[in-house]
């Protein structure tokens, strides 16, 4: 959905009740990637320098509620993750074998220059989206999360509050919206069946939606 398109959804379900005008664009269709609109690419921020960023970035955030670096401190933010307590042909290997959709994991090592694990080698992987339509960022990122804890669980750690302002719940909870999540990784729940966990609330949201599509 479109800013404008979130602004009226907001506005009308939340009963918000702004006077709000949403003024409509020329020549833009809802499949269109960024690259494909003829516009040049500004980070919206830092860490997002590229498409490619902003492609994992929905899934890949979520590493920040881990110990787990997202790849602060490189020149490929979320799209590199690890820690120096990961063997990267291992983990790229158990990543690569639960055949998700859309990506492919290079094992890699990388050292960060800030942020987590700054100065230090870690183990990890890159994330090659191959085909970014059937790409899902969020599944890809409860994969990695879930696949790091379940082989190093001595040392996968939950990252520890303040974040964001939020000096009480677990930055993971912020993250995720909750402990639904976050509780069915730490039961050890496939990934798939946590897929499942959320498609009749996406089912009933696209139906909610679908009256303040503009395009």
């Amino acid at each position: 959905m479109t800013t404008g398109e979130l602004a009226l959804l907001f506005n009308s379900e939340f009963q918000i009740g702004c006077d709000l005008t949403v003024i409509g664009m020329e020549g833009w269709q809802r499949d269109y990637w960024f690259d494909q609109t003829g516009l040049p690419w500004i980070l919206p921020s830092p860490n997002l320098p590229t498409l490619d960023s902003a492609t994992v970035y929905p899934g890949m955030v979520l590493v920040e509620g881990t110990n787990l670096s997202e790849g602060r401190g490189t020149t490929r933010p979320f799209e590199l993750t690890g820690a120096p307590y990961i063997n990267s042909r291992s983990f790229a290997e158990n990543l690569n074998a639960q055949d998700l959709p859309g990506v492919w994991f290079r094992p890699t090592y990388f050292q960060p220059t800030f942020q987590k694990w700054a100065g230090k080698m870690c183990g990890g992987v890159q994330l090659h989206v191959k085909d970014r339509n059937a790409f899902e960022p969020y599944l890809t990122g409860i994969a990695v999360i879930a696949t790091a804890r379940a082989l190093y669980p001595e040392s996968f750690k939950w990252r520890q509050p303040p974040y964001e302002y939020e000096y009480e719940k677990l930055p993971i909870q912020i993250l995720c919206g909750g402990r639904h999540i976050p509780d069915m990784i730490e039961k050890e729940t496939s990934v798939r069946q946590i897929r499942q966990s959320w498609q009749n609330s996406v089912d009933a949201f696209l139906k909610q939606r679908a009256a303040y599509l503009r395009y």
